[in-house]
């Protein structure tokens, strides 16, 4: 199922889409593809962090608790196939300590999942919020992935990615002119790491990482779960969306 072009129908088509979708990764995540004891959560709020989809880890009776982490894939043996991987410098501000505080309930957040909607990207202020968050949950050593469908636009002009490197005081390249869309997973580690891949509309979704630990991840089902929430769209969309370019596209709001 290819990506669509989701800048031609209103915020609130994509809001209905981006609420299935997140259902369908849970859902995948806590039928066999995490392991067993990790689970996912969708929009539960922990402190300040909300993500789309969080991952926890269950508590483990010290009693009962593994000599070695079990499950996922690791660096060593199967490292991350994307287009690009980028480390911090030794030199940029995200090296600096702080106090982490990774309890909520008493089940401790290990990573988000981001599905980046038009409201996170509509006025200055919301990207700040939007990264503002991704830093937080970075420097509190909560691993990220981020998988935005919408191209760079007025408020960010060089893509959510290169916008949260600059924060973290580094430098990064744009994303592709003919592949605009960017799919980032971030690993927590000192320092922090980043994979990336790009996609344009009509292409299909890469299995992306997403960091259980900063040697071990599970890789996300974009592609299956995307195509999942499609089955459900109501049709009146999807011609919109399925339609060929060219006349009638809608612009998209600035």
């Amino acid at each position: 199922m290819p990506v669509h072009d989701w800048i031609r129908v209103d915020a609130g088509v994509f809001h209905d889409f981006h609420n299935v979708w997140i259902a369908e990764l849970r859902n995948a995540m806590n039928s066999g593809l995490l392991p067993p004891d990790y689970y996912a959560m969708s929009e539960q709020h922990g402190n300040k962090y909300i993500g789309d989809v969080l991952t926890l880890q269950r508590p483990i009776p010290q009693e009962s608790a593994p000599h070695g982490a079990s499950g996922g894939l690791t660096l060593a043996e199967a490292p991350p196939r994307v287009r690009r991987e980028e480390t911090l410098s030794l030199t940029s501000g995200s090296l600096r300590k702080t106090l982490t505080i990774r309890y909520v309930s008493g089940h401790r957040i290990v990573s988000l999942v981001e599905i980046v909607s038009p409201a996170n990207k509509d006025r200055e202020d919301h990207v700040d919020k939007f990264l503002n968050k991704i830093e937080d949950a970075l420097t509190q050593g909560i691993h990220v992935l981020i998988v935005d469908l919408f191209p760079p636009g007025r408020h960010d002009p060089h893509g959510l990615h290169v916008a949260l490197w600059d924060r973290l005081g580094d430098e990064t390249q744009d994303p592709p002119p003919t592949e605009p869309l960017t799919l980032a997973s971030y690993c927590a580690d000192t320092p922090i790491r980043a994979y990336l891949e790009y996609v344009t509309v009509r292409s299909v979704l890469p299995e992306m990482p997403l960091f259980l630990d900063p040697e071990r991840y599970v890789l996300t089902p974009l592609e299956a779960t995307y195509q999942a929430s499609w089955n459900g769209t109501p049709e009146v969309w999807r011609e919109v969306l399925e339609r060929p370019n060219g006349p009638g596209r809608r612009k998209r709001r600035r």
